[in-house]
């Protein structure tokens, strides 16, 4: 090629370009963009067309501001659901162990009130109220004795059943007095049988008198009257 602009010389050569070296790549091809990562996890190549219409960004993903546990929190104005403070199935193990100590408690309880039931009344036994006489009466056959025999004469004393002891004398119409005499009556029993036994001699009839003087407890009296008879 010679032209007047062109320099002289037999070994120059020119090549001519194409106008795509000047104007850049033909309207409608994509170019594209590497975009940095920020972990090597992350890493995308989002590709970005020539016109601003088809742009398109890569979403990066978000990294959570904390992590606490098992929960994840994103941003400041998201809560979370916290984590139990304690494993539930230790909860559900530890109602059972409960209820059994509970129960245990109960017949431990109900053991205790039946032995202070048991001690209570021992004690009231043995330190609550003495004897109590209730009623005397004094008894014998009606008919008399026979000849020469002796008549049984039983004086009856009702008390409360607690245990004590009975002091008394008998008194006859003859004149005779007894000394002082003690019953020892037993927990439970609620009557003693006192006896008088007076004996008669010889013929004839004579009228008598048998009489309990109860001393203690308390001060009673009861008698019987009879007639002792002997014709020969």
């Amino acid at each position: 090629m010679s032209g007047s602009g062109a320099p002289e010389g037999d070994d120059y050569s020119a090549t001519v370009l194409g106008s795509h070296w000047f104007s850049g790549p033909p309207a409608g091809a994509e170019a594209v963009t590497a975009v940095q990562p920020t972990t090597p996890e992350e890493a995308v190549t989002a590709i970005q067309p020539s016109t601003p219409a088809e742009s398109v960004t890569a979403v990066q993903p978000v990294a959570p501001d904390r992590v606490e546990g098992s929960v994840l929190r994103f941003g400041p104005g998201v809560t979370a659901a916290m984590p139990a403070p304690f494993p539930l199935d230790a909860v559900m193990a530890a109602a059972p162990n409960r209820r059994r100590r509970l129960a245990g408690l109960r017949r431990y309880a109900l053991a205790a009130l039946i032995l202070a039931a048991v001690l209570a009344y021992l004690g009231w036994q043995r330190l609550g109220p003495g004897i109590e006489v209730r009623d005397v009466a004094v008894s014998t056959d009606p008919k008399g004795p026979a000849c020469d025999s002796a008549a049984d004469v039983v004086a009856v004393v009702a008390t409360n059943g607690r245990p004590g002891v009975l002091t008394y004398r008998w008194v006859r119409s003859d004149g005779t007095r007894s000394e002082q005499l003690t019953e020892r009556v037993p927990r439970g029993q609620r009557e003693a049988r006192l006896h008088l036994l007076w004996t008669f001699r010889g013929t004839g009839s004579f009228p008598a008198k048998a009489e309990l003087q109860l001393v203690s407890p308390g001060q009673r009296t009861a008698a019987v009257d009879f007639t002792y008879r002997c014709v020969p």
